[in-house]
């Protein structure tokens, strides 16, 4: 399986566009901001030749969904995510208004509920979906057993952890999520989170001292 990583928006959270040799892809959190930024995306998919089947998010907060709009214009796809993090998409002019962002499009409906358990497929390759609530309601990991990689969005950083001061965050449902359902997966799993560098498991339960 192929990883491309683009770096976007001003807050630098990470898209990931995940393929395999069959040129079926998947794309994971695009909060492309500026147009130079979804253009990149764009011609890199278009310059591979690759067939985008599935528009993942890992949850619904802003700086992870500023491009869905440009995902459903550009390649006809709406996100598949929990529902549970909708409040932030139907208030997200107002909530990036606090940043001194302005943010005029809307963000399109939800295209599949994902839950824990779910699996979505593309090419060859099988994506099974872990509930991972603490840092938002609706948080969600992206695991691929086959290639020993899971993305965990904001629930895990390296030698860190996602915020839990939002009014809908639990910090102990946090660290529970990320004992049960992360630090279970084998140690050799590449962790690819939402924000800054990779990690791994292994590493994150001996050195992430946010998890005790």
């Amino acid at each position: 399986m192929n990883i491309k990583i683009f770096v976007v928006n001003p807050i630098e959270v990470n898209c990931y566009l995940l393929w395999d040799e069959t040129n079926e892809a998947v794309l994971i959190d695009c909060g492309a901001w500026a147009a130079e930024e979804s253009e990149r995306i764009r011609r890199f998919v278009q310059s591979e030749g690759l067939t985008i089947k599935h528009y993942l998010n890992t949850h619904l907060h802003f700086d992870h969904i500023f491009g869905n709009a440009y995902v459903e214009q550009t390649f006809g796809l709406r996100a598949e995510a929990s529902d549970k993090d909708w409040s932030w998409a139907e208030t997200i002019a107002e909530r990036v208004a606090r940043f001194g962002i302005r943010y005029s499009e809307s963000v399109p409906p939800l295209s599949r509920i994902l839950g824990d358990g779910d699996e979505v497929k593309f090419g060859n390759e099988t994506i099974k979906t872990l509930a991972v609530p603490g840092h938002s309601p609706g948080s969600l990991a992206f695991y691929i057993e086959k290639e020993k990689a899971v993305f965990t969005g904001d629930a895990l950083f390296c030698q860190s952890i996602g915020r839990t001061d939002f009014p809908d965050s639990n910090h102990q449902e946090l660290i529970k999520s990320i004992k049960e359902k992360l630090f279970t997966l084998p140690d050799d799993t590449v962790v690819y989170p939402g924000h800054s560098e990779k990690s791994t498991i292994g590493f994150e339960k001996e050195y992430n001292m946010y998890v005790r």
